[in-house]
C-alpha cells in the first residue's frame, strides 16, 4: 500500500500484446557513521559531457521504519510519499526490473542486497507483468545514470512515474541481517515526515517517527492475505504455440500471479496456453479440454486460496496432468491434504540451491516465496489422490521444494523454472510437463481403443 506523488509525464510499464491490463554502516537509528559518501546524489560528478560538471539535485530525506521500531534514514528514491508493506530482501545481483514487476512481490517492500542497482536503466522487454508490483523499493547505491543499449530511461524516473515510493543510501546489509535474525516484518517508507530537513510535506502526527511507526503497525499482515485475485488477469487470454505448426497440446494456466516468461516457455514447447483468472472453477478449467493444467506463482498466503484448492481437486479427480510452481506448488500441497506455513524470512533471489531427491542432482534456482509446504522429506505419504513424495529439498534449510504424485499425473516445485531473472538449471521441468501430457494422452487413447483396459 502506498500514497505517492508520481512525476509528471512518466510512462506506465508496458504490457505484452497477448495480455490484457492487469559498505556505509548505520547504527539502526538513522545515524550515518561517516565511513563514506553515498552515490554522489547532490554532488558534482566531475565527469559530465564535454568536460562540464553535472549538477545533481539533492533528493528529499526519507525514512524506513520497521514494525519493531528500528529506523534507517536515507534519501528518497522514486516517488515522494509513503508506502507500507512486508519488508523482504532479494539476493539477486541482476534482474531488478523482473523483480519489480513480479506479481509475487505484490504488497511487499523489496530490499535489494546487491549494492548497485539501476545501472542498466529500464527497457520495454524485461517486464514480467503490465506494471511495477512492489509496494516499495530499497537500494543502497543507485546508479547515477543508466548505461545500456536497451535503456529508455532511469529506474528512479520509472519508479516515480509508477508512484512507487523508495529509499536509497541506507545500509542494506544491516537491514538484511536484521530481517534474517528477526524475520520478515511490516515496514514503511516515508519521504514526507514532518522533520526540518524532510524537504517536502507535513504530517500532523506530533512525533513524526512515532506516527510513522503507528501507521506501519496498522498495515495488513501477510499471514491471512488473499492477494492472488488482485494481480490475476481479469479476462482469459491465449498465448499461442510458437512457430507455424499447429499446437501439440492445450494447457489451462490458472493465473495466481503469473509471469510473462511462463506461458512463453510453454508456448515454445508447442502448447496453446489459455491463461484464466485465479477464481476459475475446476469445471471451467476442464471445459477447455486441456491436456494439462498449470498453476502459477503468486503473492499472499496460500492458506487463503480455497478457491484454487477446490478447482485443483476437481482437476486431480479427472486425471488431467498438473504442474504447479511457487504458489501453485503450495496450492497442490493443500489440495493433497498438506499444510503450509510462513518462513522466517523466505527465499528470494536467483542463487537458491535445491537437491533432486531421485537423481541427486543439484540445481541453482530462482525463488520468491515467504510460505512453504509442511510435508515429510522422506518416504511416500498416502493422500486422497494416492501416494506423494517430496521430490526436491532446499539445501540451505531443508524446505520441501517439490512434490511428486505417484498415482496421479501431478507434480510441483517451489522454485521458478522459467527463471526470469535467474539461472536456467530447472528449465527442463517444462519439458517434463510436456512429456507427462503426452504420456497421459497416449495412455487414455490406449484405454479407449477396442480391447483397451478401462
Amino acid at each position: 500500500m502506498s500514497t505517492a506523488t508520481p512525476s509528471a509525464g512518466g510512462a506506465a510499464a508496458p504490457s505484452a500484446d497477448s495480455m490484457p491490463d492487469r559498505a556505509d554502516e548505520q547504527d539502526g537509528l538513522g545515524q550515518q557513521d561517516g565511513l563514506g559518501q553515498q552515490s554522489g546524489l547532490g554532488q558534482q560528478d566531475g565527469l559530465g559531457q564535454q568536460g562540464r560538471s553535472v549538477q545533481y539535485r539533492r533528493p528529499a530525506r526519507a525514512v524506513l521504519m520497521l514494525e519493531d521500531g528500528r529506523v534507517f534514514t536515507g534519501e528518497a528514491y522514486g516517488a515522494i510519499g509513503e508506502a507500507f508493506g512486508e519488508a523482504v530482501f532479494s539476493t539477486g545481483m541482476t534482474g531488478y526490473q523482473e523483480t519489480l514487476s513480479d506479481p509475487s512481490f505484490h504488497g511487499q517492500i523489496v530490499i535489494m542486497t546487491a549494492p548497485h542497482i539501476g545501472n542498466t536503466g529500464v527497457n520495454d522487454d524485461d517486464y514480467e507483468s503490465d506494471r511495477i508490483q512492489v509496494a516499495g523499493f530499497v537500494v543502497r547505491d543507485p546508479a547515477r545514470r543508466p548505461s545500456n543499449w536497451r535503456s529508455r530511461g532511469s529506474l528512479d524516473d520509472e519508479l516515480a512515474a509508477a508512484g512507487v515510493v523508495g529509499i536509497s543510501g541506507i545500509d542494506t546489509r544491516a537491514l538484511t541481517r536484521h530481517l534474517r535474525e528477526r524475520g520478515a516484518m511490516r515496514c514503511g517508507i516515508s519521504s514526507v515526515l514532518n522533520t526540518p530537513d524532510a524537504g517536502v510535506g507535513v504530517r500532523p502526527d506530533g512525533d513524526p517517527q512515532a506516527g510513522l511507526l503507528a501507521r506501519v503497525r496498522r498495515a495488513p499482515k501477510m499471514v491471512g492475505a488473499d492477494l492472488a485475485p488482485l494481480v490475476s488477469t481479469r479476462e482469459p487470454y491465449l498465448v499461442a504455440a510458437a512457430g507455424d505448426e499447429p499446437a501439440s497440446f492445450t494447457v489451462a494456466a490458472l493465473d495466481l500471479g503469473i509471469k510473462r516468461a511462463t506461458p512463453r516457455a510453454l508456448a515454445a514447447l508447442g502448447c496453446d496456453v489459455h491463461v484464466v483468472p485465479a477464481r476459475t472453477t475446476g469445471e471451467q478449467l476442464l471445459a477447455l479440454a486441456p491436456d494439462g493444467v498449470f498453476l502459477s506463482n503468486g503473492p499472499g498466503d496460500p492458506a487463503t486460496a480455497d478457491y484454487a484448492v477446490a478447482a485443483l481437486r476437481t482437476v486431480l479427480a479427472a486425471g488431467v496432468p498438473v504442474f504447479g510452481i511457487c504458489f501453485g506448488h503450495q496450492v497442490l500441497a493443500r489440495a493433497l491434504g498438506f499444510e503450509t506455513y510462513k518462513l522466517t524470512y523466505g527465499h528470494r533471489g536467483v542463487n537458491q540451491p535445491v537437491g533432486d531427491v531421485a537423481t541427486g542432482r543439484i540445481a541453482v534456482t530462482s525463488q520468491n516465496h515467504g510460505f512453504a509446504v509442511r510435508a515429510p522429506l522422506t518416504g511416500a505419504t498416502d493422500t486422497p489422490y494416492g501416494r506423494v513424495v517430496a521430490s526436491h529439498i532446499g539445501l540451505n534449510d531443508d524446505v520441501v521444494e517439490g512434490l511428486e504424485c505417484l498415482d496421479v499425473p501431478a507434480f510441483s516445485v517451489q522454485f521458478h523454472p522459467e527463471a526470469a531473472p535467474g539461472p536456467h538449471d530447472a528449465a527442463g521441468l517444462f519439458e517434463k510437463f510436456r512429456d507427462l501430457m503426452a504420456t497421459t494422452r497416449t495412455a487414455r487413447a490406449a484405454a479407449a481403443s477396442p480391447g483397451g483396459s478401462a
